[in-house]
């Protein structure tokens, strides 16, 4: 199949990206334990940008010293030390023309390592389904976490907000917000974990409130020149067969409103190209290229380099973002471009018995332009 599509340029926000490839937001624990980027952190991103990928998006980077933190040894963006040592990734990736965009997080109760805190806070006293995650440091059920009141709503919607300005100051082209995954602004709109009566819970009107809130906030803070995007998805770390309830009618709703403010909305499925809501239906990215107006970011198994031409083909996404595919060929977009042979993934080698960034990671050869 012809892939030259892969290969154009295209606009996401103000970037003008070089192809359609973005490395997806894949967490690592490499951090030092007070969550400042490490010089291995540096040359990993690096790799990235060597091997011809437009854009890279960064792990989750937790926004506050509060209870935002999801792991030990995952970096933050709350300080000046975070900040100067971002600066050192940022400046590393630039070098090759590669645009770098910081991941917002907030764990909620989803947190199973936190350096300032054994408490975990979410929109209600519910623990998330299943089990902690054994190669990001975690063992047995969450715990169960804190209601957050109102106030503290307030607090990290303006944690978002300084995170994002720290990003600016760090050397990064672009934030996303990660209201994915099952972590805290996805708990806010899932039903079973959202059981609020104030303006947060009920309807899916108002369990929106607090993504769009945070959208707001951030925009208001970085202005229209930066690029400010979403990561969404159905499916959660802890909860990975769960469903919007509504199927296509929820992805409406929830893409036509959260929009406004944001230059993206990057989607994560099982398989990015598959339907989304039963036999017969949108995959998650055509359901948000159809709902909203703004460039989509598709994920999902979408190393298969044919797959990736068809969603871009077919316009239902505008880029695709790799994770384990990136994993196994930092240099993706280059061993494509140039006929090569591309690497299969190596789960056990790469994240047990835990998730950091390996040695042999950083020895391989990379395939310049």
């Amino acid at each position: 199949m012809n892939h030259n599509k892969l290969f154009t340029s295209e606009k996401l926000g103000k970037l003008s990206l070089k192809n359609r490839f973005i490395v997806a937001p894949m967490t690592r624990i490499t951090a030092t334990d007070d969550g400042s980027a490490t010089t291995t952190m540096r040359d990993y991103y690096e790799r990235f940008a060597k091997g011809g990928f437009s854009a890279v998006i960064t792990e989750g980077i937790y926004t506050d010293e509060l209870y935002s933190q999801g792991y030990l040894n995952q970096p933050g963006l709350t300080n000046h030390n975070h900040i100067e040592t971002w600066k050192n990734v940022t400046s590393s990736v630039h070098e090759y023309g590669t645009s770098i965009i910081a991941q917002l997080m907030h764990a909620g109760g989803q947190s199973q390592g936190n350096a300032y805190t054994d408490v975990t806070v979410a929109p209600s006293t519910i623990p998330p389904k299943g089990e902690q995650l054994g190669f990001y440091g975690g063992s047995g059920s969450f715990k169960t976490p804190k209601s957050l009141s109102i106030d503290e709503i307030k607090e990290i919607r303006y944690s978002f907000k300084k995170a994002a300005r720290h990003a600016i100051e760090a050397g990064f082209d672009g934030v996303e917000i990660h209201g994915a995954n099952g972590y805290l602004l996805d708990q806010f709109l899932t039903d079973y974990l959202n059981e609020r009566e104030d303006e947060y819970g009920g309807s899916l009107e108002n369990r929106l409130k607090l993504l769009a809130e945070v959208i707001e906030d951030v925009r208001n803070e970085v202005g229209k020149n930066f690029t400010v995007g979403i990561r969404l998805s159905q499916i959660k770390v802890a909860d990975p067969a769960y469903k919007w309830p509504e199927g296509e009618k929820s992805a409406k709703l929830i893409f036509s409103t959260l929009e406004k403010e944001l230059d993206y909305i990057h989607v994560t499925e099982p398989d990015g190209t598959q339907p989304a809501f039963g036999d017969g239906t949108k995959s998650l990215a055509a359901a948000a290229k159809a709902y909203s107006s703004i460039p989509i970011i598709a994920n999902g198994q979408l190393g298969d380099p044919n797959k990736a031409s068809n969603l871009i083909e077919k316009q239902e996404a505008d880029f695709v973002s790799l994770g384990t595919s990136a994993l196994a060929n930092p240099d993706y977009p280059n061993r494509l471009l140039n006929g090569k042979k591309l690497n299969v993934f190596d789960f056990e080698s790469t994240l047990l018995p835990l998730a950091y960034i390996k040695e042999h990671e950083m020895k391989e050869d990379i395939i310049r332009d």
